[in-house]
């Protein structure tokens, strides 16, 4: 017994070991990803000189960051699903779909580590160096931390007696699948014959059953495999069915994650979670109660403009829900609880449209469009989807007759000035980035360190060491969302590479010859999207679909931009799989089925809103027009 104890004992502490090796590698990737581009900046400004090796050195940490995080988002269960049945009161039906979903992803995150090893071989030939470090020994996080994901899976799968046996032969299926891959390891590319006479009998193979595993992929999506783990396994089955080699995938994940763009991502959602641990929510409601508590509805515009503030920040509006439904909940109590909790489902997902959008930032880099456009290009449509809210949350106060607040000038005054640093942040990182003094990385890390100091010198509500549970928050969030990048970066490398946008650009063509038409089925679609994925899965794979539609139907870049953002906002509250109404249902602890009902009217409003930005290109394009 004393053995077994040491043993296990044993087991727990290298468990503990790797828990904190893989956390504080994770968290001082993002310190660096803070710090870097701020000395860049300082060195530049003050001392006309650089960094040294800035740019590559963030985007190589950058890979670190999102490998490291996906490993921690695994052991938390964090990544992003759909997961129809986890509101299910069948545990048993539960606990089989977990452990089929588990099963599934051990076997394909297998296959994604085995082709890390091969690119490590043969991808990164001959070897560069960044700064002194040698690329390799950053692209060597790829197949550890797929190692580590694909065990924590199977041990996830929870199965017992005869059934333990499953998870390791999940695994040992996802090696054999893996062989082309090994064989690449192994010999390089100089691979003897038989070698590539095993690599074309897996493509022929992958080409007869590519459709019943695409659908397989779907189905187990639907059950709750989460979603990176379904785009990365449609990958590799196309891939090889096109007669690619599967580990371009790891040379897609690889390039997704050393993209500079990509690091506003952690950065501003750090940014967000700093906010919402202090008390800046708080403030900014007590700030905004005392300017607008006296109008119909005041507390209606106080937490609809709280909802845009934090979504722009984070980038997730399942962000906003979970971290600010609690206080506004309660600040909107005199209201009917079916209303207050379908007014904060849908405006969680409002500030998507208004920067520093991260949205916004992906559509700009996956459809080369001006940036600064596309941010001009969704003020008007994000104003006018906040107006309409808003307006119809007043109809609601005067018809149940809310009491209002008498305006107080003192107290105005006081509220102001206690959130106004919080308050001058937007405009700040407005002007920096406008400007051209910031770039991109640089406004987002600016953004990081700001909010740093106001609240843990300035107003010292989280103090230094707390910061190190921000940073735990921050790390899984930023972790499902990067997986699904890296991954939607080898989906997205197949379709361009077979040319689909171009054919189905000709085929629509010739099909729908009226823009209007177009333009009706591209939202109809799209709200089918935004319902059935999540946003960044969407705009690496279907964006690059419609782009190359909306040349052909002279459909300005910008205005194509905004009308897929608001279609796939609206989508975040379609039952029966929108995003927003399973959190939701989470965080204000209701059925999921009341949920979508009291969503219901904000989707409407929603829906009308998405019309008149697709038909009335000038909402999107008239500021543009003004530079």
């Amino acid at each position: 017994m004393q053995g077994a104890n040491e043993v296990l004992t044993g087991k727990i502490t290298a468990r503990a070991l790797l828990r904190t090796v893989e956390e504080g590698i994770a968290y001082f990737s993002l310190a660096c990803l803070v710090l870097i581009p701020a000395a860049d900046v300082i060195l530049r400004l003050v001392c006309k000189s650089r960094f040294p090796a800035a740019p590559v050195l963030t985007a190589h940490l950058l890979l670190v960051l999102g490998l490291l995080s996906g490993m921690i988002a695994t052991r938390t269960g964090d990544h992003l699903s759909i997961g129809l049945f986890q509101y299910s009161n069948n545990e048993k039906l539960k606990t089989s779909i977990a452990a089929a979903t588990s099963l599934v992803s051990a076997f394909l995150v297998t296959i994604f580590g085995w082709c890390s090893v091969s690119f490590l071989r043969v991808g990164l030939y001959p070897v560069q160096l960044i700064g002194f470090i040698p690329d390799r020994l950053f692209a060597l996080v790829m197949p550890i931390a797929y190692a580590v994901i694909a065990s924590r899976f199977a041990r996830r799968a929870g199965l017992g007696g005869w059934k333990r046996i499953l998870p390791v032969l999940a695994i040992v299926l996802g090696t054999v699948c893996s062989l082309p891959a090994i064989c690449k390891f192994i010999w390089g590319i100089d691979i003897p014959d038989f070698a590539w006479n095993l690599t074309d009998a897996f493509c022929e193979i992958a080409a007869v059953i590519k459709t019943p595993v695409i659908i397989a992929l779907i189905v187990m999506a639907l059950l709750g495999t989460p979603i990176f783990v379904i785009i990365g396994g449609a990958a590799l089955i196309l891939l090889q069915s096109n007669g690619s080699e599967i580990d371009i995938a790891a040379n897609q994940i690889y390039t997704a994650l050393t993209q500079n763009s990509l690091i506003a991502i952690p950065l501003f959602t750090f940014t967000g979670f700093i906010l919402s641990e202090s008390r800046a929510g708080e403030r900014l409601v007590d700030s905004f109660k005392n300017l607008f508590g006296w109008l119909p509805g005041g507390m209606i515009i106080v937490s609809v403009i709280l909802c845009a503030f934090f979504t722009s920040f984070t980038g997730a509006s399942g962000v906003t829900i979970l971290a600010m439904g609690g206080i506004l909940l309660t600040v909107l109590s005199g209201y009917p609880e079916k209303f207050t909790i379908g007014l904060l489902t849908a405006s969680g997902s409002i500030g998507l449209l208004f920067p520093p959008s991260l949205p916004i930032l992906l559509v700009g880099a996956t459809t080369r469009t001006n940036t600064i456009h596309l941010f001009l290009g969704g003020l008007l449509p994000g104003l006018l989807l906040v107006a309409a809210t808003i307006a119809f949350g007043i109809a609601v106060s005067i018809k149940h007759k809310i009491p209002v607040e008498p305006f107080k000038l003192r107290k105005a005054v006081r509220g102001l000035k206690n959130s106004l640093l919080e308050i001058l942040l937007p405009f700040f990182l407005i002007a920096g980035y406008f400007t051209g003094i910031f770039s991109l990385v640089e406004i987002s890390a600016a953004a990081a360190i700001y909010v740093f100091i106001v609240e843990v010198f300035v107003y010292k509500e989280i103090k230094l060491k707390g910061i190190v549970a921000v940073f735990a928050k921050t790390i899984p969030i930023s972790g499902g969302i990067l997986s699904i990048l890296a991954l939607a970066q080898a989906l997205s490398y197949y379709i361009v590479d077979s040319q689909i946008p171009e054919f189905f650009a000709q085929w629509m063509q010739h099909t729908v010859t009226s823009k209007w038409a177009f333009l009706l089925l591209l939202n109809i679609a799209l709200l089918i999207s935004g319902c059935l994925i999540d946003i960044f899965s969407a705009i690496m794979i279907i964006l690059p679909l419609i782009a190359p539609l909306g040349a052909v139907y002279g459909i300005d870049p910008v205005h194509l931009g905004i009308i897929f953002l608001i279609n796939m906002e609206a989508g975040f509250l379609t039952p029966p799989v929108g995003l927003n109404l399973f959190l939701a249902s989470y965080r204000f602890k209701k059925p999921f089925v009341e949920t979508s009902r009291n969503v219901l009217p904000f989707l409407g409003i929603q829906l009308a809103v998405m019309f008149i930005v697709t038909y009335v290109p000038g909402l999107s394009t008239f500021l543009k027009g003004l530079l």
